[in-house]
């Protein structure tokens, strides 16, 4: 039975427009991105599927366009539109941070870098530029591949801060491994880079680690 049969209180649209978005599953959601399901399937049974192959929602916006075409009901359009909606939402996050609640609200923060790093499969290094008003004034991936204090360079951070005229930093990094607890060469390359940004009067405010939907923040733990 597809979904216009079915009865018109328990359909995923004329719910959201009832109850709002909240009251949906994720299946439900993700069915009124796909529109149609396949044969035999609703595409509330399809958005099921999909995210019980993917194991979770971030795995699904983490998958690749290859990862997608393997999957039946799954392709480039399908794709594209899970991109799009990633990346519309990173945006309105992002206009938020540059209104001036990056530090004034460190879930906002870890909610935009879950989003942004939470379902990559390389690890990115990544430092989002503040002014005086921790106001983001740019967000940039500098390194990508296993990091060490000798693939990340300080100077390099240093020069970037300056040339954004950074008035503070927020660190950040991923673990495709899942697990957000940093390594010994985390806690090193925080405090070189603490060390080397201070020299210019830049504040490095917090490093978080993403792992997943799990953040660790330096700060919160007393390591910055």
């Amino acid at each position: 039975m597809g979904i216009e049969d079915w009865p018109e209180q328990t359909r995923p649209r004329e719910r959201l427009v009832r109850e709002g978005a909240q009251a949906l599953s994720d299946p439900e959601l993700l069915a009124l991105l796909l529109r149609v399901g396949v044969r035999g399937k609703s595409a509330v049974e399809l958005g099921r599927d999909i995210l019980q192959h993917f194991g979770s929602l971030h795995g699904l916006f983490g998958a690749t366009l290859d990862d997608c075409t393997e999957v039946h009901g799954l392709g480039m359009a399908k794709y594209a539109q899970l991109q799009a909606v990633m990346e519309l939402a990173r945006r309105a996050i992002a206009e938020q941070l540059q209104a001036g609640e990056a530090f004034g609200s460190p879930e906002l923060v870890k909610r935009y870098l879950r989003m942004k790093l939470g379902g990559q499969r390389h690890e990115s290094f990544v430092v989002l530029f503040l002014d005086v008003k921790n106001r983001l004034i740019a967000d940039r991936e500098l390194f990508r591949g296993t990091l060490t204090q000798t693939s990340v360079y300080p100077r390099e951070v240093v020069i970037e801060a300056l040339d954004y005229n950074a008035a503070s930093v927020i660190l950040a990094h991923n673990h495709p491994s899942g697990l957000p607890e940093p390594s010994d060469a985390d806690l090193r390359l925080t405090g070189a880079l603490v060390k080397a940004l201070s020299l210019v009067d830049i504040r490095v405010l917090d490093h978080f680690v993403v792992a997943g939907p799990l953040v660790h923040s330096f700060a919160e733990h007393g390591q910055i």
